[in-house]
């Protein structure tokens, strides 16, 4: 029988309530999207159906901006290194990425995120924040959630993706 989803599996042990439901979002997604994309092809990962992101994009983008967004919650900047992470994630790279790594280093990322939240107190949750060279004003609660909503709707697109490459044949 297939478990309930991770929201309706209870409290996650150490996560504040406050920062429950961003814990349960983020456990459903990094089970999500292995499900949807550990059997996919090398070409599959990559392949961009009428336009649209790759699963790969989507799997790179999910470890990337996790840790970028995880990086202004703890009040800091983006690295160089980080900056150039960003510029290659649509790139399958050379050899090109497979699904084993991607979703192992998406799950991580998520994984970094669960321990981050863990590690929050409540009386740190509204100290300011900046986001990105313009400084764009937020706090830790936000880029927490937005850590949480922001991995859920690329893992949204990523099974939507998914499926439509299973669709096309590929193997």
């Amino acid at each position: 029988m297939a478990q309930p989803e991770a929201w309706l599996r209870g409290p996650i042990v150490g996560v504040d309530s406050v920062l429950m439901p961003a814990a349960h979002a983020l456990v459903q997604a990094s089970e999500d999207l292995g499900h949807a994309a550990s059997d996919l092809t090398v070409d599959e990962l990559w392949v961009r159906p009428g336009s649209a992101a790759s699963v790969g994009f989507h799997l790179r983008h999910i470890a990337g901006s996790t840790d970028r967004l995880l990086t202004y919650a703890r009040g800091e900047r983006l690295s160089e290194a980080q900056r150039q992470a960003l510029a290659l994630e649509k790139e399958p790279g050379d050899p090109p990425a497979d699904a084993a790594t991607l979703v192992r280093e998406a799950q991580a990322a998520i994984q970094g995120a669960l321990e981050a939240i863990r590690g929050t107190s409540r009386e740190t949750l509204f100290a300011p924040r900046s986001v990105g060279r313009a400084a764009l004003p937020t706090n830790v609660f936000g880029l927490l959630c937005h850590v949480a909503e922001h991995t859920q709707r690329h893992t949204g697109q990523l099974i939507t993706t998914a499926k439509i490459v299973r669709g096309l044949g590929l193997r």
